[in-house]
């Protein structure tokens, strides 16, 4: 296992260094075709356990060391193995011993011993190290202290509340294609094959342990597809109609298109400006027997796509800091900075103004994000409808009982964390 521990840390430091770490682990995955499932999900779980408490772990390392660590590779071992110990689940003499022999092949003569040591002294001084780390709130709540901020000034009676959901595994989430059968029916074949599960929202299946999607009961077949239940409002809000016209834009990988599909017979474009992501698009509807027309382009500039047939829906779910999300994205906490919220804001000006031009009167754009920022959300629509008088907003039904905070749907045990406004176009 201690090479599997190596690679986690090689995740972590790329991700450290920059970049997403789904692409990290799919990459290293590759590169290592001879980890057997059980130590691919390992890998992902440790990737995952140290980002998701970096914070947290980056001071217990500071804590327990005398002087930085000019080897970032050992840095990060170090952080992997301290999320093992903190917070998973395997022995600590395994962990240490793995760690120690994971540090000898990094070819640093000192790193054996200083991987030992640090983490024994962990396993010795633990209580103490927590109560003292604990003091410092961006180690306590393993998150950015701009983040952290930023969520206290917006949501001062839930922020706390949030981060903490934040922090959580999320669930596994299936939505059933009701063209294909109930969700009842659906929940009877788990329990026929001894899957716990449980119903959640109107289309929505949640399994009480995670499964890969080959064991899924006619998955295959497109009887079920993965989907967060907060994601599962937007196509019902939408309130799409047999024979309308439909555009998702910024549609890739496809879960709201397919359920759009699922709900009504309709003429739907998929549109996305990243050609590679649309592929899994195609690939979804072909698994689950749907069809739409799918094309490349910019959701901002419809002269390059748009056909000039009005559209009586749109769903535009824009380009975001998908800080909703980060329990499933660890990653996104430490990749973003706070600027980047105000770049995502102006595309996503941009990409409502374009929008709006190829909307009918009388039709309905729902504007979504899975972000929990209210530059983002609130103030895009409210500075958009000082702007539009040809446009009005309208009431979110069925949400009523979901979290909601305004128009924001707060992350929760049961769902991730979303913004939804329905605008109509008068």
């Amino acid at each position: 296992m201690h090479k599997v521990q190596l690679l986690a840390a090689q995740a972590v430091g790329q991700v450290l260094a920059g970049r997403n770490l789904n692409q990290a682990l799919d990459e290293l995955r590759r590169a290592s075709p001879q980890l057997t499932p059980q130590q691919r999900a390992a890998l992902q779980d440790m990737s995952y356990s140290a980002l998701r408490w970096l914070g947290r772990l980056d001071a217990l390392l500071g804590a327990l060391l005398q002087r930085p660590l000019t080897d970032e590779r050992v840095r990060c071992l170090l952080l992997v193995a301290l999320g093992q110990l903190e917070y998973g689940k395997s022995a600590p003499y395994a962990v240490v011993d793995n760690a120690a022999r994971a540090a000898v092949t990094l070819q640093q003569p000192w790193a054996k011993g200083l991987v030992n040591a640090v983490l024994r002294n962990f396993l010795r001084r633990r209580d103490a190290l927590s109560a003292e780390i604990d003091k410092d709130e961006v180690a306590r709540l393993s998150y950015p202290g701009w983040w952290i901020a930023k969520l206290r000034n917006q949501y001062p009676a839930a922020w706390e509340t949030m981060l903490t959901a934040g922090n959580g595994r999320p669930p596994m989430t299936l939505r059933v294609n009701i063209r294909k059968g109930s969700r009842a029916a659906y929940l009877d074949r788990l329990a026929a094959n001894e899957i716990a599960a449980h119903a959640v929202g109107d289309y929505g299946v949640i399994l009480e342990r995670p499964l890969p999607v080959e064991k899924l009961p006619g998955f295959a077949e497109g009887l079920v597809s993965v989907q967060d239940a907060g994601a599962q409002h937007a196509a019902p809000l939408l309130d799409v109609q047999g024979g309308m016209r439909v555009l998702d834009a910024c549609s890739a990988p496809g879960g709201k298109t397919a359920h759009l599909l699922e709900l009504a017979d309709i003429e739907l474009l998929s549109l996305d400006n990243d050609e590679a992501r649309l592929g899994r698009v195609r690939d979804n509807l072909r698994r689950l027997g749907l069809k739409a027309e799918v094309k490349q382009g910019d959701a901002a500039h419809p002269d390059s796509w748009w056909d000039d047939r009005l559209f009586d829906r749109i769903l535009a779910d824009v380009p975001c800091s998908a800080s909703g999300i980060v329990r499933r994205h660890p990653d996104i906490k430490w990749l973003r900075r706070e600027a980047d919220i105000a770049s995502f804001g102006s595309q996503q000006t941009a990409i409502l103004r374009g929008l709006w031009s190829t909307l009918a009167k009388g039709g309905k754009l729902l504007y979504a994000t899975c972000s929990v920022f209210q530059e983002e959300n609130q103030r895009q629509v409210e500075t958009f409808l000082a702007e539009r008088p040809d446009a009005r907003r309208l009431p979110l039904a069925g949400l009523e009982k979901s979290g909601l905070e305004g128009d924001q749907l707060l992350p929760c045990d049961a769902h991730d964390g979303f913004y939804y406004a329905l605008l109509q176009k008068v």
